[in-house]
């Protein structure tokens, strides 16, 4: 399971790649000196750089807020469909337990 890493830890490496992309030849080039200034994974800079500039609308993608949103509605789906599964069965029960035939 992956480690929680602090908000502001996250939000220090996307500022410092902001700030010094310039200065260096590609954007792999500044996610790997950053990533190794705060002792993290190049991939781990690259990927919240990328979830930056879709939440502040550089890029297409999915935002955090609504990837919040999608997870909430699915895990809300799967209650229900749980819970439609449950009536069903209670009421094959039941739709039994009240046919004359079987009394």
């Amino acid at each position: 399971m992956p480690k929680k890493i602090d908000s502001t830890l996250r939000s220090q490496a996307v500022r410092l790649v902001t700030e010094h992309r310039s200065e260096y030849s590609s954007e792999r080039a500044v996610h790997v000196q950053v990533a190794e200034s705060l002792g993290v994974s190049r991939e781990s800079v690259r990927r919240w750089v990328s979830q930056h500039e879709i939440d502040s609308g550089q890029a297409a993608g999915v935002s955090t807020g609504e990837h919040e949103e999608l997870r909430r509605l699915r895990a809300e789906n799967m209650r229900l469909r749980e819970v439609n599964e449950i009536l069903k069965s209670a009421t094959i029960f039941f739709a039994g337990e009240l046919d004359p035939r079987n009394r």
